[in-house]
């Protein structure tokens, strides 16, 4: 027997990798030791679209001159 490491890109790839499970052609094991301390800024770089992103902005923007307008 012999054991590798794979990095899974996917969710298919992973329930590809489960099927082969249930066929008892390999054994998945959860290596936890090679999660990595990586910053949420690079984790999540370009998640959302260029478009959603300055809708966002403007959002926020709206929100807090909401805030900080007299109520009075």
């Amino acid at each position: 027997m012999r054991t590798i490491t794979v990095e899974i890109k996917n969710d298919i790839a992973l329930t590809f990798l489960h099927n082969l499970k249930s066929m008892h052609v390999l054994r998945v094991i959860d290596d936890k030791t090679t999660t990595s301390k990586q910053k949420l800024s690079e984790r999540f770089a370009g998640c959302l679209s260029k478009e959603r992103t300055e809708e966002m902005q403007k959002e926020l923007t709206q929100m807090r001159n909401e805030w900080e307008r007299d109520t009075y």
